[in-house]
């Protein structure tokens, strides 16, 4: 989801370049620890030095695949990357990552609208969309500094009409080809619709993301395997949500898949709590990074259990009667679980952000790369007020 085509604050987030990095700011051998290893326990309040940087590179990753995106709805180019593979970090603003794009990446809607849009411009009916890439660490020094070869996979957000139409889709659907019924809840693993058809769904120019992704990632790790590799999904909004879907998926579908973590820049719920043990017992790792005012992060659907994950307490949003859980749970499918440890920041405490305060600006990409550059403890939320 995007509620805006472009950000809002004055200024952009600024990153150390990655050949004046500090000699601390190195990962070494603890990069496991800042990949979720431990669910990045012991490093977000207060906020460590390292994986701010970490999460800031990632938000960069995904900010260029705003920056690359064709938003001009008049050209007939709308919907597609703007750059060239072999160009796209350095002309979308990241020059000097140490990574190369290997394989970009399309979604596709299965909706079909009636015959009377055909009228309309065609942009309203487009049904795939370039929404981010695969790149993979080549720089031996960012290696280095980054103790292992890593794969990032990045998705942006809401774009196209049909996009926004699956985002609607809100009631859950089960996933394919679970093997076991051993799940301490009384639903099988069940997901967004809306974000799975996405994610499962192909046309005739281009094949599911799921299956761009897979024949991707098996290829860099028949190239790669044999080394320390890590796999990190980065995304925003919708995109955040496609991530987590990409890391579930590849983890049941390589039996000795890499390290696999999500960065979630303002992510809406994404599954019941079935695919939450899912996703806990499959290993994969997910930092929310939650702006406490952005509504995106509060829905779809309610939670109607409590959750201790990773040291961050999920409640219910108040007591809900026994036969209203039911309803929800039996009836409309609607119950739904977060996943993952949380990073929680607030606009509220942003000069910058407050007196711009509105929907939109809460939860932009931009928004959330500011909080985390300032954030410093729960007592201290932004630097700027210390």
């Amino acid at each position: 989801m995007r509620l805006t085509m472009k950000y809002t604050l004055p200024a952009k987030t600024k990153l150390p370049k990655r050949d004046v990095v500090p000699h601390q700011l190195k990962l070494g051998k603890k990069w496991n620890e800042y990949h979720g290893s431990n669910n990045w326990e012991g490093l977000l309040d207060p906020l460590d030095e390292k994986l701010r940087v970490e999460i800031l590179r990632y938000g960069k990753f995904v900010e260029s695949t705003y920056n690359s995106f064709v938003f001009d709805t008049s050209s007939p180019l709308y919907g597609t990357c703007r750059h060239p593979k072999h160009s796209l970090l350095h002309r979308s603003g990241l020059p000097g990552t140490g990574y190369r794009l290997t394989k970009n990446l399309h979604a596709t809607s299965c909706i079909r609208l009636p015959r009377w849009v055909d009228k309309l411009p065609s942009w309203v009916s487009k049904q795939s969309s370039w929404i981010g890439y695969v790149a993979v660490c080549q720089d031996k020094e960012e290696i280095a500094r980054l103790g292992r070869r890593d794969i990032v996979v990045a998705f942006r957000g809401t774009a196209t009409c049909l996009e926004w139409l699956e985002n609607f889709r809100s009631t859950l659907t089960q996933i394919a080809n679970i093997s076991s019924d051993d799940f301490p809840y009384p639903q099988r693993p069940m997901v967004e619709s809306g974000f799975l058809s996405l994610y499962s769904s192909s046309a005739q120019r281009y094949q599911s993301l799921q299956n761009e992704v897979r024949e991707e990632i098996s290829r860099l790790l028949q190239s790669y395997g044999d080394e320390p590799l890590s796999i990190t999904m980065a995304g925003h909004s919708l995109g955040a949500a496609l991530a987590a879907l990409t890391a579930y998926d590849i983890t049941k579908t390589f039996k000795h898949a890499p390290s696999v973590s999500v960065i979630s820049f303002g992510g809406p719920r994404v599954g019941n709590p079935s695919f939450r043990h899912e996703v806990e017992k499959n290993g994969i790792k997910i930092l929310r990074i939650v702006n406490s005012t952005d509504i995106i992060t509060k829905v779809p659907g309610f939670i109607i259990d409590d959750h201790e994950d990773g040291g961050n307490h999920v409640a219910s949003p108040g007591a809900l009667s026994t036969w209203l859980q039911k309803f929800i749970v039996e009836i409309t499918q609607w119950n739904y679980a977060n996943l993952g440890s949380e990073l929680r920041l607030c606009s509220e405490n942003s000069p910058i952000v407050k007196p711009n305060k509105n929907v939109a600006t809460c939860h932009e990409l931009n928004t959330y790369l500011h909080l985390v550059n300032g954030f410093r403890t729960s007592t201290c939320p932004l630097k700027v007020n210390c």
